[in-house]
């Protein structure tokens, strides 16, 4: 309707992963869209049950938690199947250098990180590439 076709001059369809169900059905999303953009508050808080914005329970919350890296895992993995884009954004990559090497290690295409971590985190993956 606004002259935008897919494909045409690069432009692609990214869609937002941030629900457990995005990941648990990543394989079958992508068959609709060009990639995914990660929601890692997001799936986080839903994925543990938890407010992050509470200040009774915001201590558990944790993108390092084993159950937020399984479905990070599913959704990354399946766009890698299918040569597709995965990034991630939210406030992780940037608290935790170890959760942002874990997200390279699995093959995440591209982070977003808070300003005042850029040099930081990029110094720090720079190494494990070494």
């Amino acid at each position: 309707r606004q002259g935008l076709k897919r494909g045409e001059n690069g432009l692609k369809i990214i869609m937002m992963c941030e629900i457990p169900s995005n990941a648990l059905l990543a394989e079958q999303f992508l068959e609709y869209f060009d990639g995914f953009s990660i929601g890692s508050n997001d799936m986080t808080q839903l994925a543990l049950g938890l407010d992050r914005d509470s200040g009774v329970v915001s201590e558990l919350f944790d993108e390092r938690n084993d159950a937020v890296k399984a479905l990070l895992s599913m959704a990354i993995r399946a766009a890698k199947k299918q040569g597709k884009y995965v990034g991630i954004c939210g406030q992780g990559p940037s608290d935790h250098e170890d959760f942002a090497a874990w997200l390279m290690e699995e093959g995440i295409d591209s982070l977003s990180l808070n300003p005042d971590t850029v040099v930081q985190t990029w110094l720090s993956l720079a190494e494990l590439k070494k």
